[in-house]
């Protein structure tokens, strides 16, 4: 008896997904709620479990396909399987098709290997397949919590911690600090070979999904709202100082780092409340005014870039903050964002300060009115009280949607966060 390997049920407006990558070959046998395959969605990576233990009978669905919510990809049958016969005449496109691509199926390894986990082992997920492939480890050292003994992203993390405390107590021992081992020289990273002169060579790839679905939205924004941007600075000098004074203090804690975005954060929902024009969005012919703050924080991830959402930013604490965006840059790297951490939204944050960028005007997140743009802090000479100063200043953009939001409203929105930023106590004293 055979059982129908189905698309779940895709989130709602998501109408269609992408095969990414099977983790099974036909023949290969496989456990209920196993992870058969990864499927790309317009916002993110989904994974579809084995709906029970068996052998893969059938893959129908290749890699690069685009598949339906309830639609059929394959079957497992019953049995224990014979997987090496099998997969000579799988014609399903998993991992016999990714082998022939990469080289001819070099599967023990960099990425290869980490996919399956090691021998013997559970099929990683891709979160944990990206932290084993990033920090080079076997699989078979590292203890698994999960189902079956299936390997977790915190037992992953876990062994990391461990594996640095060890190296730590090394280090600090007698005999280390006495005769430290000279420390090997770093390896530059390879790159690819230089073309032969003469050469024009061009690669051609398709657009995934994210990609695709970022280049659409960024275009349709651009025709259809009337986009302008504000510009001012602030003296980030105020934050850098309480920063330095507390961070020991506040990590200690809290567990958690204490960086500037949760500054931004928490002036945004303040400025937010004080003007509700950036804080809504146009339906038709429809102003929505929210009465909730839900800031988006843009973060880079290796399929695109990804606008997770932080609720409810008025009751979090500035440790929530720190916490949260902590989580959601582990998931985007990771590849484990949901739906629900990226639905919704009343207004967005970008921080291109952190690739170097001084100055920029950021695009709007669709339907918000307004995204707020940080940019790389830099000293700079400034003139203060008849007499020119070195301060660590940053430029801030506002691009927001002139249908909606007044120029007037859309000045005093930046200056209200300016000023809050550079007497940060007015945060706390909400004033």
């Amino acid at each position: 008896m055979s059982t129908e390997l189905k698309i779940p049920q895709l989130p709602e407006s998501v109408a269609d997904a992408t095969i990414v990558t099977w983790h099974k070959a036909q023949g290969d046998q496989v456990r209920r709620d196993e992870v058969v395959v990864d499927i790309e969605t317009d916002k993110v990576v989904l994974e579809v479990p084995s709906p029970t233990d068996g052998v893969i009978e059938k893959i129908s669905a290749r890699e690069g396909e685009v598949v339906t919510a309830g639609q059929v990809i394959g079957s497992i049958g019953e049995g224990s399987g014979d997987s090496a016969g099998k997969r000579q005449g799988n014609s399903g496109g998993g991992r016999k098709d990714r082998e022939a691509r990469d080289g001819g199926g070099k599967a023990g390894t960099g990425e290869a290997s980490a996919a399956r986990g090691g021998a013997g082992s559970v099929t990683l997920s891709p979160a944990v397949r990206k932290l084993v492939a990033e920090h080079d480890l076997d699989p078979s050292t590292i203890e698994g919590t999960g189902k079956d003994g299936r390997i977790l992203k915190e037992d992953v993390l876990r062994h990391l911690e461990t594996a640095e405390q060890d190296e730590t107590k090394r280090k600090d021992a007698p005999e280390s600090r006495e005769a430290p081992a000279p420390e090997p020289k770093a390896e530059a990273p390879a790159r690819p070979a230089p073309a032969p002169a003469g050469q024009r060579p061009e690669r051609r790839v398709p657009m995934t999904r994210i990609r695709a679905r970022i280049a659409e939205r960024l275009l349709e924004v651009q025709q259809n709202a009337a986009i302008l941007t504000t510009f001012n600075e602030v003296n980030m000098a105020p934050v850098m100082e309480m920063r330095a004074q507390h961070k020991a203090a506040f990590e200690k804690r809290h567990g958690v780092r204490l960086g500037f975005m949760s500054f931004f954060v928490k002036a945004a929902t303040e400025a937010l409340r004080r003007f509700p024009e950036v804080n809504a969005s146009i339906d038709g012919k429809d102003i929505v005014y929210h009465g909730y703050f839900d800031i988006g924080v843009a973060v880079s991830s290796p399929r695109g870039l990804v606008v997770p959402i932080l609720r409810d930013t008025d009751s979090l604490s500035m440790a929530d903050v720190e916490r949260t965006i902590t989580e959601f840059g582990e998931k985007a790297k990771g590849g484990t964002l949901s739906m629900d951490d990226l639905t919704g939204g009343t207004f967005t944050i970008s921080n291109g300060g952190v690739f170097g960028s001084l100055l920029s005007t950021p695009i709007i997140n669709p339907p918000q009115s307004a995204i707020l743009g940080m940019h790389r802090i830099q000293e700079r000479p400034m003139a203060e009280n008849g007499q020119v100063v070195i301060r660590p200043m940053m430029y801030l953009a506002l691009s927001y949607d002139h249908r909606i939001v007044d120029g007037r409203e859309a000045v005093q929105f930046l200056v209200t966060i300016k000023d809050l930023l550079e007497d940060p106590a007015r945060l706390l004293l909400e004033v």
